[in-house]
Order: C-alpha cells, then structure tokens, then sequence
C-alpha cells in the first residue's frame, strides 16, 4: 500500500496511508486542510508546537498526541513520554528520548520526543529535534528480522540538532531503508546541508522542497 509523506517545511510533515492521516508539529501551514486524524507534537518550542496550526489541521475527532510537558500547554493531548507507546485510529506512535548532550536547547530531564510510527505497516522514524544519541541503536532492525525502520526523518541544520554529518551516523546506527532531511532552509540549516547528508549517508535519500510529496 502507498504512503505519501509531504514535508510542509522546517520540522513539519503530514504522511497519509490507509485512509488514515498524520501531522508532525505542524507549523506555518499555508491553508488549513482540517484533514488531520492524529497530530504528533515532539515538544513545546513554537516551531513545533504551534497552537494555531494545530487547528487548521485538526477536525472533530482529531487526536493530538505530546510529551507531558507539551500537553500542558496545549491543555487538549494525550500525553507520551519516552518509551510509552499510543495506538489512535490504527496509527501507532512510539514515542522515544529526544535530547541534546551537551547543549541547553532540549535537555534530556524535559522528556521530550521524537517517535516511530506504524502506519499501514510501515515504521517511520521522526528524530525531533535531537543529538546523535545512543537510544538510537534501539530502532535499528530487531531480532528474528522483524523490521525496524522505512524510512528515517532526521534534522540536519546543526546547532540545534544534528548536523548533516551527525545525521548520517545516526542513520548507520538505526540502518533504515530511506532517509528525509528537515530542520534545513528556515531558523537554521541550508540546501547544503540537505545535500551533504544525501552525499554522505549510506542509504536512499528524498531530497525534497517545500511542499514537496514522495511516496514510497
């Protein structure tokens, strides 16, 4: 079964497969789709935590899906921390730790997330906005050959998160399938990072714009 994955921008990205759609911390959305069954929010940064985008996503029985700490500023989600696990209209969301070492930005002690998400029997991986980290060694392919990771969704504007090269150590750390860089061309990060993770990573890379969709 096809899935489509549209990266909106930055940190942003609505995938639908099954008849089942998902947004990933929407945010300066160009219409409002209202289309959306489950939103994930990694955390409460105003790029990825954006209230107003939220509802121009959001129908009547949209479930929106965020730490605890983020929930309470959204004061409607269901709360996830790292290592718990949601299943909302056959989508599931395993929320794992998404962290800065070393860095202020996104401390470890907030619990915020990045998540793998099974949607028609596909896993994506979406890192948030993290370091390279050690847990991601838990997402590579399992025991017995059951899969681990499609498709990995990794930041790669540095700063913040990873870097385009430490993107392409995390891919050979979790091994997925096929790669899509974000967190590039708005706040922070260039085509050129883009580009040096597609040059670098040992794995298929969609390399997409604004707006842009692929399926897989």
């Amino acid at each position: 079964m096809s899935m489509e994955i549209k990266w909106i921008s930055h940190a942003s990205f609505r995938i639908a497969a099954g008849g089942e759609v998902l947004y990933i911390d929407p945010w300066k959305l160009p219409d409002s789709p209202h289309d959306a069954d489950v939103v994930f929010v990694s955390h409460s940064h105003h790029d990825h935590c954006s209230a107003e985008d939220i509802a121009k996503v959001s129908k009547g029985d949209t479930a929106v899906i965020a730490p605890a700490e983020t929930v309470a500023k959204l004061h409607a989600a269901n709360a996830v921390d790292p290592g718990q696990q949601i299943t909302i209209k056959g989508i599931t969301v395993e929320a794992v730790a998404a962290y800065n070492i070393g860095k202020a930005f996104h401390p470890k002690a907030n619990q915020w997330c990045g998540a793998v998400f099974t949607m028609s029997g596909r896993r994506i991986y979406y890192a948030g906005d993290t370091d390279l980290i050690p847990e991601m060694r838990e997402l590579a392919d399992l025991p017995g050959g059951q899969a681990g990771v499609d498709l990995a969704l990794l930041p790669v504007g540095g700063k913040y998160t990873l870097s385009a090269e430490e993107a392409c150590l995390a891919c050979k750390a979790i091994g997925p399938r096929a790669a899509i860089p974000y967190h590039w061309g708005d706040i922070i990060g260039s085509i050129r990072d883009a580009e040096a993770f597609a040059r670098g990573v040992g794995c298929k890379v969609h390399l997409l714009q604004p707006g842009q969709t692929v399926n897989i």
